[in-house]
């Protein structure tokens, strides 16, 4: 009875962990490969990202690793370190070499833990931070050789990574994996050279026609091209793979590219600024955002770059324009429409995947979704723009016969008026000869009074000659006269403005007084001279002293215009200095205290040349003008 207790009770005790314990996979040489899912994978979070290999490893941590509840696990915070662990039977291996695989190439530390026969453990570091060439395959996804391992051995994985990385692990004989890395690549030349003939063609046909929507899905190919390599790993194998920092961003650069050019190739084919104005300009301002926000991401955070669900909105505001303009009867947009619809859902697919719904993450398909979206989405568009380029050949031949039709009735019309003008010119042709022998006789007689209206406009120059010189003489006298009535008289500013109508007019009166009798240099008593830099000032030609017109003068370093200054001294001397400062303050509105000064200088001046004065012609005002 006692033993049947213990039986019962070691039982009891056993079976729930032989049940819930971790399975191993057994290695089989009659099975090529074997995709981990589900239980047969184990994590832990380390959300501070401070345990050892030796911590993790150890039996009393061995209760903190959880079976994975989804197919494909994921790695979700990216400040957290994930441990996994898997467990591989290799005592039924045979003849077959076996490899490890990770499929997900955004993995940015990838830290393998791999048991060896003598209860060792082997280390080595994978992932996209680390230049290719340190692979120990050269391939875009990461492997790890299996080689003197353990038969029954726990292998351990320390993942870290700024995105969300699926952590799909893959056990494959190295015969399949050269087998599959062959049809892969074979099916990636396939869907590149489709991109590179599409993107050839639609540039062709750009040159062809010059018409920007061609253009627009040139580059929304190649940035569709672009992401697809930076998400296939074949960026960074065969582009850059010297630079790990670049690959951790390029994809996101692709991506913009994609948002933008697709929505200017929607907005050039499905003309949108002409049917859709208001959607034109909210697609116009998306662009702007969403390049906004790449420079936002790369200046001030680029965490946020790994936000790929952004490029959704672009992507739907596409769709529904081409739903829209598809409604208003444009042709073209029906298999625009379908083409994004393909897009959407695959897009729809990972976001749902991201948001997690992991029973959506069913096998290969599901990781290849959006490539097979994006081929779909390919397809149909290349058919819009066919679609497009037919209906502009029926506008085409629409209008080439609209134009032949034209063109006959022109024919017609053209040989009904040469007819018409045929006979015309006949019947005006008989006027003409007419009419010449009228004119002949007319000409004739107009050349007789030609000449003699040429004879008389001679005369008439002649006496126009005369008239300007004695008109000349009339005016010199005149002057003369207006300028002796200024010298002499009291006249108004108004009258005398007429003489000296400006500054221009006082300096060369003063030139002229200043000089009358020659020039001579005060400074070296040169007689020769240029043009100095002031108005009517003179320069010397031996040492360059520049004389202004009003220095030495009583006008010299004056402050109020040149022609009242004139006028002043003018009045102050037909007055005989008994004008007052305010009167002419009124006469030439200047300041009261202005005048004052002035007509103080002049009295001085008046009084000094008070004989020289008496005996002063007429203009004898033009004594006080020089200062001794």
């Amino acid at each position: 009875m006692r033993r049947i207790f213990i039986l019962i009770l070691f039982f009891t005790l056993w079976f729930p962990a032989w049940v819930f314990a971790q399975q191993p996979v057994r290695i089989n040489d009659q099975q090529d490969q074997h995709i981990f899912t589900f239980k047969e994978i184990e994590a832990y979070e380390d959300a501070g990202g401070k345990l050892t290999f030796q911590q993790v490893s150890s039996p009393a941590f061995a209760s903190c690793f959880k079976s994975s509840k989804t197919s494909t696990p994921q790695t979700r915070k990216p400040s957290s370190v994930y441990w996994y662990r898997i467990r591989i039977d290799a005592s039924g291996q045979t003849g077959k070499n076996w490899i490890l695989e990770f499929f997900d190439q955004t993995i940015d530390h990838l830290t393998a833990y791999i048991p060896q026969a003598n209860d060792s453990y082997s280390v080595t570091n994978l992932g996209d931070t680390r230049p290719f060439a340190d692979r120990i395959f050269q391939h875009k996804n990461f492997e790890l050789p299996l080689k003197n391992t353990a038969a029954d051995g726990i292998y351990y994985f320390k993942v870290q990574s700024h995105e969300r990385a699926d952590i799909i692990v893959v056990l494959r004989s190295v015969n399949w994996f050269v087998r599959y890395t062959n049809n892969e690549y074979f099916s990636f030349g396939l869907f590149y050279g489709m991109i590179l003939v599409f993107g050839f063609y639609n540039l062709l046909m750009f040159i062809a026609v010059r018409q920007k929507q061609y253009l627009y899905y040139v580059l929304y190919l190649l940035s569709i091209a672009m992401y697809e390599l930076c998400s296939d790993g074949l960026a960074y194998q065969y582009l850059w793979p010297s630079s790990p920092q670049w690959n951790q961003y390029a994809f996101a650069i692709a991506l913009c590219a994609i948002s933008c050019f697709c929505l200017m190739f929607t907005r050039a084919l499905l003309r949108t600024k002409e049917q859709a104005p208001v959607l034109d300009k909210v697609l116009v301002a998306v662009i702007g955002l969403r390049l906004a926000f790449l420079c936002y991401c790369f200046l001030f955070d680029k965490s946020l770059l790994t936000y790929k669900f952004i490029e959704f909105l672009p992507l739907v505001l596409a769709l529904g324009t081409g739903i829209y303009i598809n409604n208003k009867g444009y042709r073209p947009a029906r298999f625009f429409v379908i083409g994004y619809g393909c897009l959407c859902l695959g897009f729809s697919l990972k976001i749902l995947i991201m948001l997690g719904y992991n029973w959506l993450n069913i096998d290969a398909f599901t990781y290849y979704s959006l490539t097979i979206s994006f081929l779909a989405e390919m397809i149909f568009l290349s058919l819009a723009v066919g679609d497009s380029v037919r209906m502009l050949k029926r506008k085409k031949d629409k209008a080439q016969k609209l134009m032949i039709k034209q063109m006959r009735e022109n024919d017609r019309l053209k040989d009904k008026l040469n007819k018409e003008l045929e006979a015309l010119v006949a019947q005006r042709t008989q006027s003409l000869v007419e009419k010449t022998a009228i004119i002949e006789s007319q000409n004739l007689e107009l050349k007789e009074k030609n000449d003699l209206l040429v004879k008389q406009a001679e005369e008439i120059s002649r006496m126009n000659v005369l008239l300007e010189k004695d008109n000349e003489v009339l005016h010199i006298n005149v002057e003369k006269v207006t300028r002796q009535r200024v010298m002499s008289e009291e006249v108004d500013f108004d009258e005398f403005s007429r003489v000296y109508p400006d500054a221009e007019s006082c300096y060369l009166f003063l030139a002229d007084l200043k000089w009358k009798d020659g020039y001579q240099c005060r400074k070296c008593n040169n007689t020769h001279y240029f043009s100095g830099h002031t108005p009517h000032s003179r320069r010397c030609a031996k040492c360059d002293y520049d004389e202004s017109a009003t220095a030495y003068t009583i006008f010299q370093n004056g402050r109020i215009p040149l022609n009242k200054a004139f006028y002043l001294l003018f009045l102050m001397y037909s007055t005989k200095g008994k004008i007052s400062s305010h009167k002419l303050s009124e006469i030439l509105q200047i300041r009261q205290g202005t005048c004052w000064t002035y007509t103080a200088k002049i009295k001085k001046l008046m009084e000094e040349k008070k004989k020289e004065l008496r005996t002063a012609p007429k203009e004898g005002w033009s004594k006080l003008v020089l200062e001794a």
